[in-house]
């Protein structure tokens, strides 16, 4: 199965949390979420649907995470695998994991608007890493990595128009692992992500249990 091309913000109705998808929408009041109108589950007769089971609760969780960072099932079972090899909490090292992909440093950093548009502007060429032309939205940041927009000038302008996008938007909010130079388009790690900087709200240890049964 391909990735989804649907309305995103059918999937933060489906669970239920802002999932960050559409950023500048979110500030404008456009978030069904948020309003009266379609704050509910997508599909027929939301309202006559039971309680969840112990297993929906977990899945449902697993689910959030998994479109929050717009990822598909096999990808995301990989980061699993890896999260259980290391010494931390696997919960706990498998956000650490996502955070640290490269189309969430890119969105983080704020030179392109949107997750959705990170992970384009990456295929698309525009991200260089260390001064290397990176196109793998899945490359994992390390620390002293520093992220660049494309010297040409189309990949310039095309980074300085998406953050006229978000000027006046709170999200995300800045990233104390990253150091990022406005003027020369650049974003620097400096540290490595941790469970805090996860933007959505989640129960990793459920995702655990999921994972695990």
């Amino acid at each position: 199965m391909g990735r989804y091309t649907g309305p995103s913000n059918r999937l933060a109705r489906r669970e239920g949390v802002n999932l960050m998808l559409k950023p500048v929408r979110d500030e404008t009041g456009k978030n069904p979420l948020e309003r009266e109108y379609k704050n509910y589950p997508p599909g027929m007769h939301p309202f006559r649907r039971g309680k969840s089971s112990a297993y929906g609760v977990r899945l449902r969780e697993k689910q959030k995470v998994k479109r929050h960072y717009g990822l598909l099932d096999k990808q995301f079972m990989r980061y699993y695998a890896q999260a259980e090899k290391s010494t931390k909490n696997t919960g706990i090292a498998l956000l650490e994991l996502l955070e640290r992909r490269l189309d969430n440093a890119v969105y983080k950093s704020r030179l392109i608007a949107g997750r959705r548009g990170a992970r384009q502007a990456i295929v698309h060429g525009h991200i260089l890493v260390n001064g290397r032309k990176v196109d793998r939205p899945s490359y994992l940041i390390e620390v002293g990595d520093v992220i660049t927009i494309h010297p040409r000038e189309r990949s310039q302008n095309y980074s300085r128009a998406q953050m006229a996008i978000l000027e006046g938007v709170p999200n995300p909010p800045a990233q104390g692992w990253l150091e990022v130079d406005v003027a020369k388009l650049t974003a620097k790690v400096v540290a490595l992500p941790a469970r805090e900087d996860v933007l959505i709200p989640v129960e990793e240890q459920m995702i655990v249990e999921f994972c695990s049964r």
